[in-house]
């Protein structure tokens, strides 16, 4: 098993799939897509789409083995949610 390295921090991630998503991403996927997990390649700004976040990274961990995965879910602020708020993103 090929164990996994990420070459930045939680917040970096974060900041940098933000990035991708807003200025390149969001408007190719955003209509048809709410609710859907997507998951971008940090490094590369390449992007998949899937019910689920395993499904969705593993598409892009096949196509590039070192991808730098960051996963959010289509007009929700969080991907998972614990509890009972709602995570939908307010308009």
């Amino acid at each position: 098993m090929i164990k996994r390295q990420f070459r930045y921090s939680p917040d970096e991630a974060a900041r940098r799939g933000t990035e991708l998503y807003e200025a390149k991403i969001r408007p190719l996927v955003e209509t048809g897509n709410f609710g859907r997990i997507l998951a971008i390649d940090i490094e590369s700004g390449e992007y998949a789409l899937a019910e689920q976040t395993y499904d969705a990274a593993k598409a892009l961990i096949d196509k590039n083995p070192d991808a730098q995965v960051w996963t959010l879910r289509i007009g929700h602020i969080a991907v998972e949610k614990f509890g009972g708020g709602d995570t939908r993103e307010k308009k």
